[in-house]
């Protein structure tokens, strides 16, 4: 080895050495030395600034200010709180809810009265959070965390009116942890996702299809097809950037170009998904990973005068030199000091503890592992549900009743959960027995769509009632099958949080059923532009019942795997007649009959439904494929918030009339039980 070499090594190993023995000597005090140095306040400032501002443009959208008469108007409407004694207040004061959360974000934009704007925002918010799971998010969830670590910040301290009516604090220090906390949340963000993503659903390309179709990849289709895009692009850059982002963002060299890709990242996010203020506030917060001066320079273009730098009062450090970088400690840190950093270094643990603690919380464990909220698995899973069946039997008179699925409820989460489900089926019983003097209940069956059958309006119903819930769904691109044992009553399940799911059915493995499946797909697609597959998959003892929509023909079913009886109901007759299904050989059935399909032997069955579908077809839920060629959407999204704004003062208007001068309330519950 060169001399020169054996130098260069040496001297590293010293460096080391030193590093080492350093680290050795670190003490619990030095952390807090280091937490609490003063810092420019000045990239903070602008932050809150900004988080302010989407947040008030949030409250009339995720968090539903445009729509507080559906979430909140009607008592009948089911809710799925995390703690079971927090309750929904009537219409009008929940509005005020709204009126406080707002002024609230709007004081934290402005940093007027920061501690108490901040304050009144995040118990509005996470009083809405913890009132509806069936409505968290991953961003939810986090909007909530950035506002906790904001109540203790200096925020205020630049870009303010605090500042303005208050000199003492304008343009002062503030201790580093305020930066330091905002940052590791933030990393732990991108890197938290991109470790949820090591999940082979999601490197094997499964989580997330047809996206490539989107305009925001046209760049990608002159080189790479749909499929290509989707697994290279969406799965395997998404993945890396999610994963290593956080450290490149931090290296000084690599910031530049690491910034360029995380906005055009998030940029991509806001157009492909309907995510509200997540991508702006992401692209807010990027200037944490920068040096904490950056509005400075950046006004320092504009202006050779310099804005006055302060001494913090929570700062402790030398008064001799305020402006130096090496700043020291004046004092020792004091037991206020060291139990703030204590504090926050729980935090730390407990952000990385929460997305892994599955193996405590198992009752909310199902197909999928914990809440969606601090799991961080965004966009890891995807489903596709064809039918949920809700069965109501009074246990009194036998007779059987199918409910709508959509009744009382905002939004179809709640079916993939079981601890909502559970909460659904009290809330149905508690609804029936409320209005069971006149409520409508329908039948629904469907291959793609729910089809109404037989309707029953005015059925009444004793005390004695149980509720049963069947979800047929598909997840990540599996055979369609059921997620709970139908046969189970929700209303006597003994569900803890702590307990895994007893009437939870397992995910059906696919072996190599996932290839085959794009085989058939592919064969059946190229028929013509109107045909579907769909791949159902049961258990033994089960059967499925299912209705052929008349707006579908050709429709056949072939047996894959397994051992099915296939009965077929002849209403002409009121017959049925059933024939054991051979492998591989399709089997017709008419449009506009019912059918069932047992499955039977000791394995799980597997079969497929091939159509075609009518020009008056219509699948439930289908997105527009044009809205995703729309040549304006930002101008579109800004009319749209615009409108949501105007509907949500609309709502605490006459709220605040109905509270001040007893004016009438409009009628929210002629929508109960659609």
């Amino acid at each position: 080895m060169a001399r020169k070499e054996k130098h260069i090594v040496g001297t590293l190993v010293r460096e080391l050495l030193v590093g080492m023995e350093s680290v050795k000597k670190l003490n619990y005090e030095d952390i807090v030395r280091f937490m609490y140095r003063p810092t420019d306040p000045s990239s903070l400032g602008v932050i809150r600034f900004l988080f302010g501002l989407l947040m008030a443009i949030d409250i009339a959208e995720e968090r539903g200010g445009a729509d507080i008469d559906l979430r909140w108007g009607n008592p009948q409407i089911c809710h799925f709180p995390l703690i079971p004694i927090l309750k929904p207040m009537p219409f009008a004061y929940m509005s005020l809810v709204y009126a406080v959360m707002w002024i609230g974000a709007v004081g934290v934009m402005l940093g007027l009265a920061f501690r108490i704007s901040v304050l009144l925002f995040g118990i509005s918010y996470w009083y809405l959070f913890l009132l509806d799971k069936s409505f968290w998010n991953n961003h939810s969830y986090l909007f909530g965390v950035v506002t906790i670590l904001l109540m203790g910040s200096s925020a205020n301290h630049f870009f303010s009116l605090d500042g303005v009516l208050n000199p003492k604090i304008r343009n002062s220090h503030v201790p580093y942890w305020n930066y330091f906390i905002l940052k590791y949340q933030f990393f732990m963000l991108y890197f938290l996702a991109g470790l949820k993503k090591t999940d082979s659903e999601w490197l094997e390309g499964y989580s997330m299809t047809h996206l490539g179709e989107h305009w925001v990849f046209s760049p990608f289709r002159i080189v790479l097809s749909t499929e290509e895009i989707d697994y290279l692009v969406v799965h395997w850059f998404g993945f890396l950037l999610d994963l290593t982002i956080g450290f490149w963002m931090l290296l000084e060299f690599s910031r530049p170009v690491a910034m360029l890709f995380c906005s055009m990242f998030h940029l991509m996010n806001s157009r492909l998904f309907n995510i509200g203020m997540f991508p702006y506030v992401c692209l807010a917060t990027m200037p944490l990973f920068c040096n904490e001066n950056w509005p400075r320079r950046f006004l320092h273009i504009f202006s050779d005068a310099n804005s006055q730098v302060l001494p913090s009062k929570a700062c402790i450090y030398h008064k001799n030199d305020p402006a130096s970088k090496n700043r020291q400690l004046q004092t020792n840190p004091t037991y206020r000091h060291k139990t703030v950093v204590g504090i926050l270094l729980v935090h730390c643990v407990l952000q990385i503890f929460l997305p892994y603690s599955h193996f405590v919380t198992k009752g909310y464990n199902n197909w999928t592992n914990g809440l969606y909220g601090y799991s961080w698995d965004m966009m890891v899973h995807s489903w596709d549900t064809v039918l949920v069946t809700v069965r109501v039997v009074d246990n009194e008179s036998q007779r059987e009743h199918f409910l709508n699925s959509h009744a009382w409820t905002l939004n179809d989460r709640w079916n993939k959960h079981a601890d909502m489900s559970v909460q659904y089926a009290h809330c149905v019983r508690d609804n029936l027995l409320r209005t069971s003097s006149r409520v409508v209940l329908l039948r629904f069956f469907g291959i793609t769509n729910f089809i109404p059958g037989e309707r029953r309006p005015g059925e009444t119903f004793s005390t004695n009632i149980s509720v049963y819930v069947d979800v047929w769904c598909s997840l990540n691109k599996r055979f369609q099958q059921r997620m709970y044992d139908p046969n189970f009553d929700l209303l006597k399940a003994n569900w803890s949080p702590f307990k895994p799911v007893e009437w939870l059915k397992p995910v059906l493995s696919e072996n190599d059923f996932r290839r085959k499946m794009k085989d058939i797909s592919d064969h059946v697609y190229s028929w013509s532009n109107r045909t579907e597959v769909l791949f159902v998959a049961d258990f033994p003892g089960l059967y499925l019942e299912n209705y052929v929509s008349e707006d579908l023909y050709n429709v056949s079913i072939t047996l894959l795997e397994g051992k099915v009886v296939f009965e077929l109901d002849y209403p002409e007759t009121e017959q049925s007649v059933g024939i054991e299904l051979s492998p591989g050989i399709g089997y017709s059935i008419p449009e506009g009959t019912y059918h069932k399909v047992h499955t039977i032997g000791a394995t799980p069955s597997r079969y497929m439904y091939t159509f075609v579908k009518t020009d008056s077809y219509r699948e439930e839920g289908a997105i527009d494929v044009k809205s995703m060629y729309s040549p304006f959407p930002l101008i579109e999204d800004v009319k749209g918030r615009k409108t949501a704004f105007s509907r949500m003062i609309r709502h605490i208007a006459v709220s605040l009339s109905h509270i001040l001068f007893g004016t009438s309330l409009p009628n929210f519950n002629s929508t109960a039980g659609k």
